[in-house]
């Protein structure tokens, strides 16, 4: 019994702190704009502490790697493993509308204020990819840009052979710190997250048994399926039986942690842990979970084609047309990878979205509030996906 509570006991204190910040979020719901700044707290000191992660993550991971046909071949299985998952995301959720399609769904008239962005496209891709300054780059806005420029770091220290020995002791260095640093925020997570999931459940809740309630409950449906049924599938393909065992004995955590924060940068050290612990070597963890943090995303998948299905409702188009089904597809790659992994990011997808079909007016407001509403879900998918996902990659790289 004391083995149990010593492996489970971080588990138990975080459900027990998610339990009590739904409750207050139920039954006192004034109160939680007075808790959320706990929550905000433990949020900013994880996204402060995330983005060293991922750069020290990377670049020693790179630098590390004894032959470079490894890194060579991980990078091929990892962008093949993430567009596959995608793809089957969205063909999955697309036979979920078609099977039990939705109906009564009309435009809303809720106003939703969103800054606009004036920027051409090419300003947009070059933001994408780089930052103007050195600083800019440690920011969780530009992910992307830090991700190249970690890469660039640690084929950097490998070229410089033995000169480049200290710094390569560096970065490894930095890496165990900052691994002991998210332990050490970790520890206030029952707080940290029962405080933000309080805040959650009171905004969030009373909207998801309105005007959207057909829609949502599609997704969530869809959703959980996906993550029971997909990821079991994508862990036994990956390691057999005792991989399904493994995990979901080690998603509870990072599962708890998504869905609390609605967050997958915040969820990126407990997903750093759970693959330690199922055994997934670290110079495969290290490079998967960072990188499709950023590009890779089984919830924004999903929640790309009810939008899309739902905007066609309203508009009175046929969205099961073959070549609007393949647009959808497309946007959805698309989606997954310009969506930010911070709450709320996937405006920037939505508004990708509304570009391309050049929706009016009155299916925009819908659009940003589904994307709002599926958002705890969607962080659910989108972050343990990176978990499988570095399994899934494991499978056929050894090193």
């Amino acid at each position: 019994m004391k083995e149990v509570l010593k492996n489970y006991s971080g588990i138990i204190l975080l459900l027990l702190g998610i339990t009590i910040g739904s409750i207050i979020g139920i039954v006192a719901p004034d109160v939680v704009y007075y808790i959320k700044p706990l929550g905000d707290i433990f949020l900013n000191l994880l996204f402060v502490s995330v983005v060293p992660l991922v750069f020290f993550a990377v670049s020693n991971s790179i630098a590390s790697l004894e032959q470079q046909s490894k890194f060579g071949k991980i990078m091929v299985t990892m962008a093949f493993t993430f567009l596959f998952f995608i793809l089957t995301a969205a063909v999955f959720t697309i036979c979920a509308v078609y099977v039990f399609p939705v109906s009564g769904v009309s435009g809303s008239n809720e106003i939703i204020e969103e800054a606009a962005n004036n920027d051409s496209w090419g300003n947009r891709i070059v933001g994408f990819f780089t930052v103007g300054e050195f600083t800019q780059l440690f920011s969780r806005q530009n992910m992307l840009a830090l991700l190249i420029f970690a890469f660039m770091t640690g084929f950097s220290a490998r070229k410089a052979g033995e000169k480049g020995s200290v710094f390569r002791s560096f970065i490894a260095s930095g890496y165990e710190v900052m691994k002991e640093l998210l332990l050490l925020i970790m520890k206030i997570a029952p707080i940290g997250l029962g405080a933000y999931f309080a805040y959650q459940v009171a905004t969030l809740g009373p909207q998801l048994f309105g005007f959207y309630a057909k829609p949502l409950g599609l997704y969530y449906i869809a959703g959980v399926v996906y993550f029971l049924v997909f990821f079991s599938l994508y862990a036994f393909m990956a390691k057999g039986q005792n991989g399904v065992k493994s995990f979901w004995t080690n998603a509870i955590y990072p599962t708890l942690t998504a869905l609390s924060t609605c967050s997958s940068f915040a969820t990126m050290p407990a997903n750093l842990q759970a693959a330690s612990k199922i055994g997934i070597p670290s110079q495969i963890s290290n490079i998967v979970i960072p990188i499709g943090t950023t590009l890779h995303k089984n919830g924004s998948s999903m929640s790309s084609i009810i939008k899309i299905y739902v905007a066609f409702l309203i508009i009175g188009r046929d969205f099961f047309d073959p070549m609007n089904l393949l647009l959808a597809l497309g946007i959805t790659v698309f989606v997954s990878i310009v969506a930010g992994g911070i709450p709320n990011g996937g405006y920037i997808g939505e508004m990708l979205m509304i570009s391309v079909y050049k929706l009016p007016q009155e299916a925009i407001p819908a659009v940003m509030i589904i994307g709002t509403l599926v958002d705890p879900l969607a962080t659910v998918l989108n972050a343990v996906g990176q978990l499988v996902a570095s399994m899934f990659v494991s499978r056929f790289v050894k090193v």
